[in-house]
């Protein structure tokens, strides 16, 4: 398998952390290698790190900013595709979304990271509204494997061209 490039890893996850650990074992044999080893990377990240990599994600619901990713836009399409499920929602669930997204950021300090793929925007303003409840530390687990789930996604579409 080829080995993927900085500006690659970096659309994946924009933790340089993250990004260091995945280039330094490179080449992988295959794309399970890939993913596994990215998990990995998720887990072992410390907060600083995620905080680093949140800061590319737009919030549910607002378009990607392509200068947030600095990768050429790859990351700015993806967050875009991702977040298609948002694209039909009514005016008062989008307006819901963009409340719970303020109280959210008050709440925690960061945005609200959730896997967008394959969800609905009503799921995932349920989603934001019911972890607008947990405490910090469960808080930062969910982000954790939220960001994990983001990770797996991007790494498949940057070997496959998706």
């Amino acid at each position: 398998m080829r080995e993927l490039s900085q500006e690659e890893l970096r659309s994946c996850c924009a933790s340089t952390t993250w990004m260091d650990a995945v280039a330094a074992r490179q080449p992988y044999a295959d794309l399970a290698a890939l993913v596994e080893a990215g998990e990995a990377a998720v887990a072992a990240l410390d907060w600083a790190d995620i905080v680093e990599a949140l800061g590319a994600h737009p919030r549910i619901g607002e378009r990607a900013l392509a200068e947030r990713t600095a990768d050429g836009g790859r990351a700015e399409a993806w967050s875009r595709a991702e977040q298609s499920g948002a694209a039909g929602a009514s005016p008062a669930v989008l307006d819901a979304i963009t409340r719970g997204n303020a109280v959210y950021e008050e709440r925690f300090g960061h945005v609200y990271l959730v896997r967008a793929a394959g969800r609905s925007a009503e799921e995932m303003l349920g989603l934001l509204l019911a972890r607008l409840g947990n405490d910090d530390e469960t808080e930062r687990e969910i982000v954790r494997a939220e960001l994990g789930e983001i990770v797996r996604l991007r790494l498949e579409k940057a070997v496959t061209g998706g």
